[in-house]
């Protein structure tokens, strides 16, 4: 019988976009996701992520089991905050090149809010002014093909992206992740959190790209430092899920396989 995994995207990368992670990860488990967060008028995107956490509890609860939090990037850290409120709802939790924040982290954070350079912390400032509309399809492929971001993407993962990150409107294709939510996430980001992550109930894996510098050395260092925590690393750059999703769905279930070997053996 499948286990299931709820799998939460990256900032401005709709859950379609990882279609072939999804289905390199079958028959073994069985992949739910939101199409897009932060999306729904119920649970907006604000400041520390507060109603986010509440988005993905909402959709967990609703859940028939517990489930393994899988998270790319922002995804991550949403599943980190919603495992810390309500553990019970997970198996474990596996941020893909999403960092554990420590309190300097936050209190930086804090301070970039406040003083106004947030936009400098956070891709924000890369996202203002950003291209949002093509004449077609080709024009968008091309655009986007330009992109350091995506030089490095599995060919089938880029036309999911240009397939789920783009919608029609009028005789043009525009963005279909809204750029100002995009940005809000960025700006948003917690300089708060619901708990230590010391006290976290349930296995959790940090999976840092080699070549990424969004999780640091001293995230990699802090979450092996946890009780149930560990740091693994994939080739490839901050966006390795859609640059080696067999890879990053093989890893995946190398882990999950052993925290439930480790699971049996301790209760056994």
């Amino acid at each position: 019988m499948s286990q299931p995994i709820f799998f939460a995207h990256a900032n401005g990368f709709p859950s379609g976009t990882y279609g072939k992670l999804f289905s390199a990860l079958a028959p073994e488990f069985r992949v739910t996701h939101l199409e897009q967060h932060a999306h729904d008028p119920r649970f907006p995107a604000g400041d520390n992520w507060y109603h986010l956490v509440d988005e993905l509890i909402h959709h967990l609860q609703q859940q028939d089991e517990p489930v393994w939090g899988v998270g790319h990037s922002f995804g991550g850290m949403l599943h980190l905050h919603a495992a810390l409120r309500c553990p019970e709802l997970y198996r474990g939790v596996v941020m893909l090149d999403s960092p554990v924040l420590t309190r300097t982290d936050r209190w930086v954070i804090r301070a970039a809010k406040r003083f106004g350079f947030i936009d400098k912390l956070t891709p924000a400032g890369r996202t203002l002014g950003r291209r949002e509309e093509f004449a077609d399809l080709d024009s968008a492929r091309s655009y986007f093909a330009g992109k350091t971001l995506f030089r490095g993407f599995d060919p089938e993962c880029f036309d999911a992206y240009l397939q789920h990150g783009l919608h029609k409107v009028g005789d043009k294709l525009r963005l279909r992740f809204d750029p100002a939510t995009e940005i809000s996430i960025y700006r948003g980001v917690p300089h708060t959190s619901p708990g230590r992550t010391r006290q976290l109930q349930v296995p959790l894996a940090v999976v840092r790209g080699h070549k990424s510098r969004v999780v640091m050395n001293h995230h990699a260092r802090h979450v092996g430092r946890l009780p149930q925590g560990e740091s693994l690393t994939m080739p490839g750059g901050h966006m390795f899920p859609l640059e080696r999703p067999q890879d990053t769905a093989q890893l995946l279930k190398n882990l999950f396989t052993r925290w439930e070997n480790r699971q049996h053996k301790d209760c056994a």
